[in-house]
């Protein structure tokens, strides 16, 4: 079941609901949506109320800012009462509810994330966000430096949303409220910085509005030393799209720094490392050689590293796309003996055992990873006889 499938269900139980936000615009272009969204003049109570009186399981999400999560058929839906801002302290607001439609999409980020969708299929666009994303700019709604104000977060979207919505030249505006507002930046927790950035190195083409993020003081907020001139040499080469292998061309310095200053989890961060360490297989390199990178790492990472090393390499594109294919089309070669191996041959468990079995896979190793379990077998004892002096 897809997500518009369920929409007439929530419609029959909130028939004033329009769908917001990010559905609107991405059908409005023509672009697959999984999200959908929607608001209502219905106080929060009444909609977690009335959902539950027709059996549909209901999350209280975000009950203080009027946002609960229906669940239908597995598939979640947020939907918010409409809200006017109350005070605001550069990230945060405090709202309260509203039956104004208007005043509820003033107080969001652009023009083109500020339009809703009736059940009945009519656009309500009060600020001109259809015209806007026609022409592929990406305006604040109201002043700019109001908007900014109110949350600084609103900086790093802005980029975000030129880079995949945006052409030609940036909103004026909006360029001199952010240049004038940088410091706004600096409120910011590093998990949301890191999410807005994230998604920004998943847009498809985002250099542009890096470069622009470069030129306004903004890159150098919250990435010190970045090299723009890197992360476009990947771009060049079509690499994969994937924001780690970009923030790991666009970063500098110790890979643990990086990943402090966002707080990226222990997965991405163990990727990061990964990524921009470690031995990078090379055109050139002999099926033995390529199986001993594999023997340490799956061929995955060594092609993601490729790319990398491939940026300031004088080697062709051809070249580096046959090594990319070898590598994909190896058999991982494992070592094929452990402890047990080493324990049945009479060697006593401890430290002996290891250093043993360590000299036996260099020799599997240096035999280019070909070697079998019975090979390997004879090489153990050989080994363990030359130890104990027998």
């Amino acid at each position: 079941m897809d997500g518009a499938a369920a929409l007439p269900v929530i419609w029959s139980i909130l028939p004033d609901a329009r769908l917001v936000g990010g559905a609107v615009r991405d059908l409005l272009a023509g672009r697959i949506t999984a999200d959908f969204d929607l608001a209502t003049a219905v106080p929060p109570q009444a909609i977690l109320d009335r959902l539950r009186e027709r059996g549909i399981k209901v999350v209280p999400t975000g009950l203080a800012h009027g946002t609960v999560t229906a669940v239908v058929k597995g598939r979640p839906y947020e939907i918010t009462t409409l809200r006017r801002d109350v005070e605001t302290d550069g990230r945060h607001a405090v709202v309260a509810w509203t039956d104004d439609w208007r005043e509820d999409a003033a107080r969001r980020d652009f023009t083109i994330n500020a339009m809703s969708f009736g059940r009945d299929g009519v656009l309500w666009d009060y600020f001109g966000g259809e015209n806007d994303l026609r022409a592929g700019k990406v305006r604040f709604v109201g002043t700019a430096r109001q908007r900014i104000e109110e949350d600084g977060l609103r900086i790093l979207r802005f980029f975000r949303f030129q880079a995949r919505y945006g052409t030609g030249v940036p909103d004026p505006e909006a360029v001199e409220a952010i240049a004038n507002t940088t410091a706004r930046l600096s409120i910011l927790s590093a998990e949301r910085v890191w999410s807005e950035l994230r998604r920004l190195l998943d847009v498809p083409d985002p250099i542009d509005a890096v470069r622009l993020m470069q030129r306004l003081g903004v890159l150098d907020a919250v990435l010190p030393g970045a090299d723009v001139g890197r992360l476009a040499g990947l771009l060049k080469l079509a690499a994969p799209t994937d924001p780690l292998l970009r923030l790991a061309a666009l970063a500098r310095g110790p890979s643990a720094r990086v990943a402090e200053r966002f707080r990226l989890s222990t997965a991405d961060a163990q990727k990061l490392d990964a990524l921009r360490s470690g031995r990078c297989p090379v055109p050139g390199l002999d099926d033995d050689a390529l199986r001993r990178l594999l023997a340490d790492e799956a061929a995955d990472r060594l092609v993601e590293r490729s790319w990398l090393t491939q940026i300031d390499s004088p080697v062709t594109a051809n070249e580096w796309d046959i090594l990319r294919h070898r590598l994909r089309m190896m058999l991982r070669p494992v070592f094929p003996l452990s402890g047990r191996d080493a324990v049945k041959i009479g060697l006593v468990p401890g430290p002996m055992v290891g250093a043993i079995l360590r000299d036996v896979g260099d020799w599997w190793r240096a035999g280019g990873c070909l070697a079998d379990r019975a090979a390997c077998l004879a090489q153990l004892a050989r080994v363990a006889a030359e130890r104990s002096g027998n």
